[in-house]
């Protein structure tokens, strides 16, 4: 009889040679299980997705809830759904005043497909802007976006019209013009390996998008949801987006994101021409009732108020003559070594250990860590340990 894993090998499209393929059989809390039983401490949380854990209770409840009254109905927008309605309640509750008009939509590459559609739609430009080691997703629209050749070489042409700047160069926010429909930025380099912005300089790029009229789109789809210990990272540097864009912890592990605008800036969708943006299954009932018992967790549970702390345990434990660097912003966390090769042996060492973590599109060198943010400190001390030991065995 042919296994599952030989199966997943015939028939699953692979995106490459070497996948991880554990075969997971549940997953709980921070933990997963394999087919074996083999219990595995999960430090990467699906790339910042579960930020609750696998299989929150109250996530289950919601979804298992609306699974009992309807699922999908119309292609988005037409019909008034109340979990899609009280989702975007909720988030325009927590948000400032001028992100009050939620678009929902499947995934981050989408949050950021419909962003950029919006700012060359309101400002009548075409002309955008972001910056380099920057992700924002495969499709080709968030793929020109991205500031990495390597992955976008095979797939030109692409968008024109987009430049890349050096994040953290002040002097270089002069490319923004008044050509410029928009400048996209992580305001933490995600897959760069964790890349903080200096001092002031998310300052400075507001104050030069507000100069020329561009919009600021704030890809928060991986800082978002608690994971740098705001609610939203942007929050931690003074800026207003004109637009935002959320995904991977929005969901409590179910599909889903969303751009955010406000209702003025949003309204042009609805015109010249008419349904200027549209989507089947953006706003899925059954993933919006998921995505409002994650944010209402989130909130009551004040799970953002622990993540600065938890961070700061990592940083003390992570300490050993082989790591090169530590950088944080809360539980987004990069381990960086000498090589790739370093760092792949003490990758494969931890999963064979218990402990799964992973490294960055951009900088394979640094050990990605991003646990849920539901991570007790004895179990930090205790993946740490796990850590340690197996750089000390993969030397």
């Amino acid at each position: 009889m042919i296994s599952q894993r030989e199966l997943f090998k015939q028939h699953v499209a692979q995106t490459s040679y070497f996948p991880l393929a554990l075969e997971i059989e549940r997953a709980e809390g921070c933990y997963m299980y394999d087919v074996s039983g083999k219990k595995y401490l999960d430090l990467i949380s699906g790339i910042s997705v579960s930020n609750l854990g696998h299989r929150h209770p109250a996530v289950s409840a919601a979804v298992k809830n609306q699974l009992d009254k309807y699922m999908h109905l119309m292609v988005y927008g037409e019909y008034v759904q109340s979990p899609q309605v009280q989702l975007a309640k909720l988030l325009s509750s927590v948000l400032p005043s001028a992100l009050d008009s939620v678009y929902f939509v499947n995934s981050g590459a989408e949050s950021v497909e419909g962003a950029l559609k919006l700012a060359k739609r309101y400002t009548g430009r075409t002309q955008l802007i972001s910056f380099k080691n920057a992700y924002h997703g495969s499709t080709h629209g968030a793929l020109s976006v991205m500031g990495d050749e390597r992955l976008k070489q095979a797939f030109r042409p692409l968008l024109p019209d987009v430049y890349h700047l050096d994040f953290n160069d002040v002097k270089a926010l002069e490319n923004i013009t008044h050509k410029t429909a928009a400048v996209i930025v992580e305001p933490v380099q995600g897959e760069a390996g964790v890349v903080l912005p200096a001092s002031g300089f998310l300052l400075k790029l507001r104050e030069r998008c507000t100069e020329v009229g561009a919009m600021l789109i704030v890809d928060e789809i991986q800082t978002g949801y608690g994971r740098t210990g705001k609610l939203f990272a942007f929050e931690h540097y003074g800026i207003l987006p004109d637009i935002l864009c959320l995904a991977k912890g929005m969901g409590g592990g179910m599909p889903i994101g969303a751009f955010i605008s406000s209702k003025k800036i949003m309204s042009s969708l609805a015109e010249n021409p008419e349904l200027g943006h549209i989507t089947t299954f953006g706003g899925h009932p059954v993933c919006c009732a998921a995505g409002l018992a994650t944010l209402q967790t989130l909130i009551s549970e004040k799970l953002a108020d622990s993540v600065e702390q938890k961070g700061k345990l990592f940083l003390e434990r992570l300490k050993h003559p082989l790591i090169r660097e530590v950088r944080a912003k809360g539980l987004l966390i990069a381990v960086e070594f000498d090589s790739f090769e370093t760092n792949k042996r003490i990758i494969d060492a931890c999963i064979h250990s218990g402990v799964i973590v992973d490294w960055f599109l951009f900088n394979m060198k640094s050990m990605r860590i991003a646990p849920p943010l539901i991570i007790t400190e004895t179990e930090i001390i205790n993946a740490c340990d796990v850590i340690i030991s197996c750089i000390n065995t993969a030397k």
